[in-house]
């Protein structure tokens, strides 16, 4: 008693008279058996009972066991969906002693008496126990031993393990009393997280798909929204890894469109079968489909060797109506935390939401390609109906003027206007034929609209939209033959100003004139480095030799690179 008059039990924690009744047991019990234990014990169960973090409480709980019980060493073992541990939190090992070590443990021996035989286990000796394995090399030296279950509700979630009582002593009853307490009081704790947890990734779902759907419903298109979707998922699930896989022709393979993060680069544009590949087995399960350790799991049998460093993994079929839009695939790094089927429960409505939106963007781009269609055929049928007929009377009115006009030099311009009037309607019909070339597939599609669309693929690897310039009679007088050589050269120049160039802009022209062909991709990046390998540039020029034409590359004065590949389209 001090002199202001005070007693020590006014300064003692206040009975939290709203802790759960269970718990609340536990400390009477041990007010009764060990009062000069409650003071701590109360202090650990407010402290632990505070967080909503599941891993910060988790490493509370461990922490107040080793103060509350006077132990060197402690550790939380979480019991994974086998009769394993599936998490081990250590508390007392320095980096040093944990690195010797090596592997934690995963629930034999001792521990895995606890997982099979969930009651309090008390020895004053580890190794006499006839469950013992030792311990592995450079393991510090342990004795005594107590360890006690956390069971949350009906479940046994872990196990709370406890060795070396300081001062060469044994555990007692009262230790175990205390330790069961605290093993009580982190099983509401760790409900009350769980159910935080769930709360708040429930809400970052919510979030996620509403982002997704208002992307793509204000007109983004897949490959804008694909790495939303990669990043939402891989940031929920704290993954290292994320993948999407889209099918590519037809539901036999499944093209990479999309990878981030650890070793992404190995897995990006992969084209994998169905059959022997992760994703593909997701595919056909049509659910979720969780794998403890990727780089050994025996569904991968195709593809090249791509799994080192990954061990957790997840993928899971996006399903849209009675279609699969791709199979979203999620990995985290050999030796973390395995994913669960409660964490990824979720995953499988965001694949699908993402999968519905993604389809009724399409139908809505569809929609508006039919739109567009529509008003090339009503162009194409006023250029027909209108422009040409009037250039065409046009003409023959001058081609009847000629003959009243007696100055030679007046003559000449005149017949030459009829002339520049003939080429005018003869690129008008060229223009009216690709117009009209769309609705019947790529064999049907003049060039002018297959090179529109190589520019357009090129925007996302380039990260800017080049500027594209078309001159002459390009769908009519160019044979198929050169317009399959036209579309490849083109898809090849872009693909090495989007790979080596670094540019912030490029300029495509392709040219039909006097019976020669000619298309022009120049940039503005840093120019092509002398020890720079050239395979590609070399596959142009071969092309173009092939077709008795030449390719150069230019350095142009204001910097950048220059391609010109010409070939002829007829005799001259």
């Amino acid at each position: 008693m001090g002199d202001d008059g005070n007693t020590g039990a006014e300064n003692a924690p206040r009975r939290p008279d709203a802790l759960p009744a269970e718990v609340q047991a536990h400390l009477d019990a041990v007010r009764r058996d060990a009062p000069e234990s409650l003071h701590g014990l109360l202090r650990a169960v407010l402290s632990v009972g505070r967080e909503l973090d599941l891993p910060q409480v988790l490493r509370h709980i461990v922490e107040a066991a080793v103060v509350l019980v006077d132990a060197e060493y402690g550790a939380l073992g979480v019991i994974g969906e086998k009769p394993r541990l599936a998490q081990f939190l250590p508390v007392g090992l320095t980096k040093e002693q944990a690195d010797a070590i090596g592997h934690l443990p995963e629930g034999h021996g001792i521990l895995g008496e606890l997982i099979r035989h969930p009651e309090s286990l008390r020895l004053s000796e580890l190794s006499d126990h006839p469950a013992s394995y030792g311990f592995p090399s450079r393991h510090p030296p342990m004795h005594s031993f107590l360890g006690v279950p956390i069971r949350v509700r009906d479940e046994v979630f872990g196990n709370l393990y406890l060795t070396e009582k300081r001062g060469d002593k044994d555990f007692d009853d009262e230790d175990e009393a205390v330790l069961s307490t605290l093993a009580v009081a982190a099983g509401v704790a760790i409900d009350n997280a769980r159910l935080y947890e769930r709360a708040r990734d429930r809400q970052r779902w919510l979030e996620a798909n509403a982002e997704i759907v208002a992307s793509l419903l204000s007109g983004a298109d897949e490959t804008q929204v694909i790495p939303l979707i990669v990043d939402h998922a891989r940031r929920i699930l704290t993954a290292d890894l994320g993948a999407l896989a889209l099918p590519d022709e037809g539901q036999d393979r499944l093209r990479v469109a999309l990878a981030e993060g650890v070793d992404a680069e190995a897995h990006q544009d992969l084209v994998l079968p169905r059959e022997g590949s992760f994703v593909g087995a997701a595919l056909h399960a049509g659910e979720p489909l969780l794998s403890p350790d990727v780089q050994s799991d025996p569904r991968i049998t195709a593809g090249p060797p791509r799994w080192r460093g990954l061990g957790p993994a997840v993928a899971v079929p996006m399903i849209a109506g009675d279609g699969v839009r791709g199979v979203l695939l999620l990995a985290r790094v050999h030796g973390s935390n395995p994913f669960t089927p409660a964490e990824t429960a979720p995953l499988l409505a965001f694949a699908g939401q993402a999968a519905l939106a993604m389809e009724l963007a399409a139908r809505r781009r569809s929609a508006e390609q039919l739109t567009l269609l529509e008003d090339r055929d009503r162009i194409a049928r006023d250029l027909h109906d209108l422009a040409i007929q009037r250039l065409f009377a046009t003409g023959m009115t001058l081609q009847s003027t000629v003959r009243f006009v007696e100055h030679p030099a007046a003559r000449e311009r005149l017949l030459r206007a009829v002339d520049d009037l003939d080429e005018t309607i003869k690129i008008i019909r060229s223009t009216i034929f690709g117009l009209r070339a769309h609705d019947t597939g790529r064999a049907r599609q003049g060039l002018r609209v297959r090179a529109t669309v190589v520019v357009e693929q090129a925007v996302r690897a380039l990260g800017f939209t080049p500027s594209l310039r078309m001159e002459g009679l390009i769908d009519t007088d160019v044979p198929p033959a050169v317009a399959e050589h036209v579309v490849a050269v083109l898809g090849e120049a872009l693909s090495n100003v989007a790979r080596h160039a670094h540019a912030g802009g490029a300029e495509v022209s392709l040219v039909v004139r006097k019976r020669r062909l000619t298309l022009t991709v120049a940039d503005n990046g840093t120019g092509m480095p002398p020890d720079r390998h050239r395979s590609g540039l070399d596959n142009l020029a071969k092309r173009a030799e092939g077709l008795g034409g030449t390719m150069t590359v230019e350095a142009p004065a204001q910097g950048g690179t220059r391609v010109v590949w010409t070939v002829p389209i007829g005799p001259e």
